[in-house]
């Protein structure tokens, strides 16, 4: 659900196929195209679109598009499938579940907010609780928090309405992070596409951005696509999307593998940007030291799917 060009999660996606389909010289509409779903119930025609038109890849991206992709791959078993955040619990060999580690890379931004923080409350502002990879980066970033202040208290919340609503809301997202901000929270996470980009642009046009209040975008690194959230946007907590499409479809392209089953693309944190010289060292040790013990296994994060 939600625009191709939501500066997050979708974006992220499409930006992966137009790289490797340009680098592979395909021309958008007959070699590559893409179907923004309006309503739910069309999931399966919108996929069919593109089995009828005889494409070798489809790309179907989100939590909620996982059983029609099911069906199509079982239908189609000469088509590969990629799902993004589409966890596969039986492998079929023609579907990949792209899927990431969203609690640590939510884990590594709470870690953030907590040692940015003084008034001793951060704030999320998130998408459905009803998509798993959403509940991580929350939970991710709670546990990340209190990993480095038992005490802090971190204001979760979760947009109330329904799937088709979650993530393009911004007025929502707005109202949710002036909340927070109104109840002293001075780092707030937003991770839920333009409803997330709603709650990064009220922190952004507050007083004191970039100096007392400060901002964490989600997906991507959206200093790169959300620039109205730079007076604020210390960071962003990633999931690589962009180059784990490529690296998949490219695969594909060259030798027909398809990489069955679930692949775990790259989490972390994206870089500072113009906050780089305003990061204490101290800070960037400890988040260094939290992705190396995450990495190697030392360290876990606590989350519970």
């Amino acid at each position: 659900m939600g625009r191709v060009n939501d500066r997050s999660f979708n974006q992220s996606a499409w930006d992966g196929v137009v790289e490797v389909a340009t680098a592979l010289g395909l021309t958008e509409g007959d070699g590559f195209k893409y179907i923004e779903t309006q309503d739910s119930k069309d999931y399966a025609d919108n996929i069919q679109q593109f089995v009828d038109a005889e494409f070798n890849v489809i790309v179907t991206v989100g939590f909620a598009l996982g059983e029609a992709t099911i069906k199509a791959a079982q239908e189609n078993p000469d088509i590969y499938f990629i799902g993004v955040d589409q966890f596969q619990g039986e492998v079929l060999p023609n579907l990949t579940g792209l899927v990431f580690r969203e609690d640590q890379s939510g884990f590594l931004a709470g870690a953030l907010a907590a040692q940015l923080n003084k008034t001793g409350t951060i704030a999320a502002v998130l998408g459905t609780d009803l998509v798993p990879p959403v509940v991580a980066y929350g939970q991710g970033y709670e546990l990340g928090a209190k990993y480095i202040n038992p005490e802090i208290t971190v204001l979760t919340t979760y947009h109330p309405g329904e799937m088709s609503q979650a993530f393009v809301d911004p007025e929502w997202g707005a109202a949710t992070a002036k909340q927070a901000l109104d109840q002293k929270a001075d780092v707030i996470f937003g991770a839920g596409g333009q409803t997330g980009n709603g709650a990064l642009q009220e922190v952004a046009s507050a007083p004191g951005a970039g100096t007392e209040l400060f901002c964490i975008g989600v997906d991507s690194d959206q200093w790169e696509t959300l620039p109205a959230a730079h007076p604020c946007l210390v960071s962003s907590a990633m999931k690589l999307i962009t180059p784990s499409v490529v690296d998949l479809i490219n695969a594909y392209a060259a030798d027909g593998a398809m990489a069955a089953g679930n692949y775990f693309g790259g989490a972390g944190l994206a870089p500072f940007h113009d906050f780089e010289d305003k990061i204490p060292q101290e800070i960037k040790d400890k988040l260094n030291e939290i992705a190396a013990g995450l990495a190697d296994g030392s360290l876990t994060t606590g989350y519970q799917p």
